[in-house]
């Protein structure tokens, strides 16, 4: 208990906590900011720089974004592609995982040697670009996911998920006359939920900020993602060059400054919408799967 420790103690729990909390307001008050500032008058927003809780309350940013059916549209495509992607990537990792998790199986040391050589190495764009396009993807919404299907860092952390659940379990289903995928899909994945939670997590990040894969390989613009309109929104905005067709003639576009705070929301609040419900298991998935194996 506090009272029982010594004044040195004390004295670093005092430190520590303040440390803490000016860490914390650090991180945490320019979020606040752009969510006040996206809410915000201009001439308020210019006056003060810096704005916690709004003066006078405004949607102009926001009415702005979404006065053209374009922007829902990209939504969809955006959760579409989120969905189907992690999934599609979790399948694919967690099925390479559990066997690159087996001591026995044949070339396991150079499969891993290829895995961990694409995290130093890679083709580039244009290599990239020429696979996709010879693949038959190009404007299409594979090309978003098939490319970037299995992430190499995320496989590694499922197989050294894998490597630490007990043998004895797997040993136990065999005599039962149990197969692999009922091994896997009765007993590895419950048993791994940690960590399906948290490589889960780090795909849908992925697939929900797709941008250059959208610009490169899309050439409709109407399968476009969020990440992509949401630029383009603030290209307009901030008037550049654009396209204002989708927006009418005669719009007029709020301040730049409003429109980019209004965009950083739209684009980072329904993702993190989906951390609360992966919390209990995402650190501990991210511990276990990174030092152990």
């Amino acid at each position: 208990m506090l009272q029982d420790k010594s004044i040195g103690g004390r004295l670093f729990d005092a430190v520590n906590y303040t440390l803490l909390f000016i860490l914390s307001a650090i991180t945490i008050l320019p979020f606040i900011h752009v969510i006040a500032g996206s809410f915000t008058t201009v001439g308020e927003l210019a006056r003060k720089q810096f704005v916690i809780i709004p003066t006078v309350w405004s949607l102009e940013a926001y009415k702005f974004i979404f006065s053209t059916d374009v922007i829902f549209k990209a939504l969809g495509v955006s959760v579409g592609v989120t969905l189907f992607g992690t999934l599609f990537s979790m399948l694919l990792t967690a099925l390479m995982a559990y066997g690159l998790s087996k001591p026995h199986l044949l070339g396991r040391s150079a499969i891993m040697f290829i895995v961990v050589f694409t995290m130093l190495f890679n083709g580039g764009l244009i290599p990239t670009f020429l696979v996709v396009k010879e693949m038959g993807l190009i404007d299409s919404y594979a090309a978003l996911v098939v490319p970037t299907a299995i992430n190499a860092f995320n496989l590694i952390i499922m197989r050294n998920f894998f490597q630490n659940l007990p043998d004895g379990l797997e040993e136990s289903a065999k005599i039962d006359g149990a197969g692999y995928w009922g091994i896997f899909t009765k007993i590895v994945i419950p048993l791994s939920m940690p960590a399906v939670a948290t490589i889960s997590l780090f795909y849908a990040v992925t697939y929900w900020n797709t941008y250059l894969p959208a610009i490169l390989y899309l050439d409709d613009a109407a399968k476009w993602p969020v990440q992509v309109i949401l630029r383009q929104i603030v290209v307009l905005a901030s008037g550049l060059a654009g396209d204002t067709s989708d927006f009418g003639n005669d719009y007029v576009a709020p301040p730049a400054q409003t429109i980019k705070m209004a965009v950083i929301v739209v684009a980072t609040v329904p993702i993190l919408l989906v951390y609360p419900f992966l919390q209990k298991h995402f650190a501990k998935g991210a511990l276990i799967g990174s030092i152990k194996g």
